[in-house]
């Protein structure tokens, strides 16, 4: 009797224990996705922009950015999560465009993203 009571509180504080670090881990997650650590502009011509990835599937794009005379290009890596975002960025290849984005640091995974730059709005310069 006494064996089955212990059993059964071990097998209770376990299940507490998973439950606690699910939702730790959810509500970490959540909070590195919708609070941003930096917000900017850049504006450069989109170089590269697909989907990619095996089983989560997430826009990744390279901005040629437009360097002073005689400076080397510099790139910037974005990833988009916005639906709207991405069909704005795919009409605009091959012209000048300003990218809105988020900087979200610590994000667990690259299942929502390769880059910590997250584009969320594009607007056509020329």
């Amino acid at each position: 009797m006494m064996g089955e009571e212990i059993k059964k509180k071990v097998i209770k504080i376990a299940l507490l224990l998973i439950v606690a670090v699910v939702v730790l881990c959810t509500g970490y997650v959540m909070i590195v996705l919708n609070w941003s650590y930096s917000k900017g502009e850049r504006v450069g011509y989109v170089q590269k922009f697909s989907e990619k990835g095996w089983f989560c599937k997430t826009w990744e794009g390279e901005l040629q950015m437009l360097p002073v005379p005689g400076a080397l290009p510099e790139k910037f890596l974005f990833s988009v999560r916005d639906k709207a975002v991405i069909g704005k960025i795919n009409s605009s290849m091959g012209k000048k465009v300003s990218l809105f984005y988020e900087q979200h640091s610590g994000i667990p995974t690259t299942c929502f993203g390769e880059s910590d730059y997250f584009a969320v709005d594009a607007k056509v310069l020329e």
